[in-house]
């Protein structure tokens, strides 16, 4: 199977890329390089109603999300190296 893609940038690349068994591609090296992407890097897909797809580069970053009593715990991991000690503050000029 073949893939036709289309890069723009202030010059337009066309290219005609095959997809493997595995359903891999690879980028031709001068869209690997305007897009700034390296082994291992990672693009974004977007694909629209009629199918059109648009390659980008970007990163995925994980997000966590604490429960509110894991939340506390952190609280209570900051502040108790402070507890019970008197903080005194001086001028700096």
């Amino acid at each position: 199977m073949a893939v036709f893609l289309q890069f723009w940038y202030t010059d337009c690349m066309t290219k005609v890329i095959t997809v493997s068994g595995r359903g891999a591609l690879t980028l031709p090296k001068e869209a690997r390089e305007k897009l700034g992407v390296t082994r291992g890097g990672q693009l974004v897909l977007d694909m629209d109603e009629k199918g059109e797809v648009i390659l980008r580069a970007g990163v995925v970053l994980p997000v966590e999300i604490y429960s509110a009593a894991r939340v506390e715990e952190f609280q209570q991991m900051n502040e108790s190296p402070l507890s019970g000690r008197k903080l005194r503050w001086r001028k700096v000029r």
